[in-house]
């Protein structure tokens, strides 16, 4: 007689790699049991106190750990989704038939790569012309003098914003913005060989 087995999917909130493994329904009812991602980072798990299970599930859509109780047979058969209680709201771990869990896990995966896409297409207006921005300053920055402050400071911060980066004089509070967001502001940018602040009196 074939060993009825459960499968746990999640996607590990570490390296961003699906985890789905199989435990024995008889290994889930005798003791706790863990679902490790292969990196190390994070594992999944199981608790039974007799009656109910308290999991513990890596999200890999919010980087937390959440925690259900569910009744066994919620756990022990059929298949069943557990959400994330962050802002988005979605399925981040699932337990039932491997062919299921590795159905629903393929989504999630592709969801979560749309989500780190969207962040990090929100981050900058022109993602290319802000890093070539940061290379020029960086260049700038090298030259002896090369970004100075019209109060005879040569200490100074920068702050990078979504489609400029702010340069601080750190000794008077004067700021210079320059603009990162289109062509041409690379190209006024690439014509300066110093820059000064304004400074403040």
């Amino acid at each position: 007689m074939r060993e009825e087995m459960r499968t746990f999917g999640y996607l590990c909130p570490k390296c961003g790699k699906t985890v789905m493994k199989s435990r024995s329904v008889f290994a889930l009812e005798a003791s706790g049991t863990e679902v490790e991602c292969d990196c190390g980072g994070s594992a999944l798990r199981v608790e039974f106190d007799g009656e109910r299970y308290r999991l513990q599930v890596p999200c890999g859509l919010c980087g937390g750990t959440h925690i259900a109780v569910c009744p066994s047979d919620r756990v022990l058969k059929g298949a069943t989704a557990l959400a994330c209680t962050g802002p988005m709201k979605q399925f981040c771990c699932f337990i039932g038939p491997e062919g299921t869990v590795e159905k629903q896990l393929k989504e999630l995966a592709v969801l979560a790569e749309k989500e780190r896409k969207q962040g990090e297409e929100e981050a900058f207006l022109d993602n290319v012309i802000m890093y070539e921005v940061l290379s020029e300053l960086k260049d700038i920055a090298s030259r002896p003098d090369g970004i100075v402050c019209a109060c005879g400071s040569s200490r100074y911060s920068m702050e990078v914003r979504r489609s400029a980066v702010d340069i601080i004089c750190r000794d008077c509070g004067a700021k210079l913005r320059v603009p990162a967001a289109t062509d041409r502001d690379l190209d006024d940018l690439c014509c300066h060989m110093k820059l000064t602040l304004p400074g403040k009196k």
